[in-house]
């Protein structure tokens, strides 16, 4: 493809020598489907055919926004690809044919935007001087001595130029913000729930034989039978909890009243705590234990 000096980037890619009036850039292994030019160079593509002239009644206006797509980064990218593309060993540059094709494309440039040529011109100007330089005879030096080569410092640039491209284009290949991910803020509401320590069975199992033994040593003999109610007994303590935040476990039991009375209040202080009327709690290990309501009396 056939393409004026403000195309694309041509970077990595292999073709034809160029024109007078273009620099072919066509990749390796297409054809190039632009018909043959003699006189110019196709302006834009219309439904997929080349545009040469632009239509006499093409209306521009004046305050018109006019882009330029630059196909190089500066001098010696288009320097580095004349070399690259023709497979030219850097450190032997073959200056004639390099600087030819060089003011070939620097004066493509020059005839759509004057200013831009300007910076190509300073290389031309450099190439120019090198390239008679090594027209002229060399230096005679002293044995052992290397000869000075006029095109030393031109591929010191070079090299260190495509050392930096390099380097740029792996760096555009991380991760931008914008580009390639957009940060997010998701607001996450945090429930704090407490948790009380548990109860260690072991120690529960103490304080109900203590319990009892204390109940065994009062034990009163009554003639008369006391019917026991569990919901009676449920209700009593759910009534003495409701006027106390925490109340020891061994408090909610009356030794006074019989083993019967104080099984039946075990019995129901159970019941609270499978239906989570009540949490019994404890601190640590071999603290005592407590119980309080597990929801806020009205």
């Amino acid at each position: 493809m056939t393409v004026p000096a403000g195309g694309a980037e041509p970077a990595g890619q292999a073709g034809a020598e160029p024109s007078a009036d273009a620099i072919d850039i066509t990749p390796a292994g297409q054809q190039d489907s632009t018909p043959d030019v003699i006189d110019g160079v196709a302006l834009a593509r219309l439904y997929g055919e080349p545009l040469f002239q632009l239509p006499n009644d093409l209306y521009i206006p004046p305050d018109a926004l006019e882009v330029f797509l630059e196909a190089f980064q500066g001098p010696l990218d288009l320097l580095l690809y004349l070399i690259r593309k023709q497979n030219f060993n850097i450190l032997d540059i073959p200056l004639a044919q390099v600087t030819a094709q060089y003011l070939e494309y620097v004066e493509q440039i020059r005839k759509q935007n004057l200013e831009l040529a300007a910076e190509y011109l300073l290389m031309a100007a450099m190439l120019i001087e090198i390239k008679s330089r090594m027209l002229l005879p060399a230096k005679k030096v002293e044995p052992g001595e290397e000869p000075e080569d006029p095109r030393a410092e031109l591929v010191r640039r070079l090299l260190e130029y495509e050392q930096i491209k390099l380097a740029a284009q792996e760096l555009d290949q991380l991760p931008q913000v914008g580009r390639d991910y957009v940060r997010t803020q998701v607001h996450i509401e945090q429930t704090v729930v407490t948790r009380w320590p548990e109860v260690d069975i072991d120690d529960l199992k103490a304080v109900w034989a203590d319990i009892l033994k204390r109940a065994k040593l009062t034990q009163h003999h009554h003639i008369s039978r006391e019917e026991l109610s569990v919901r009676e007994h449920m209700t009593g303590i759910l009534r003495r909890l409701q006027s106390a935040r925490f109340v020891e476990f061994s408090d909610l039991f009356d030794p006074s009243r019989g083993v019967p009375v104080v099984v039946v209040n075990f019995i129901a202080l159970l019941e609270l705590a499978k239906e989570t009327l009540i949490e019994i709690t404890q601190a640590e290990a071999f603290a005592p234990i407590y119980v309080r309501l597990s929801y806020s009396p009205s």
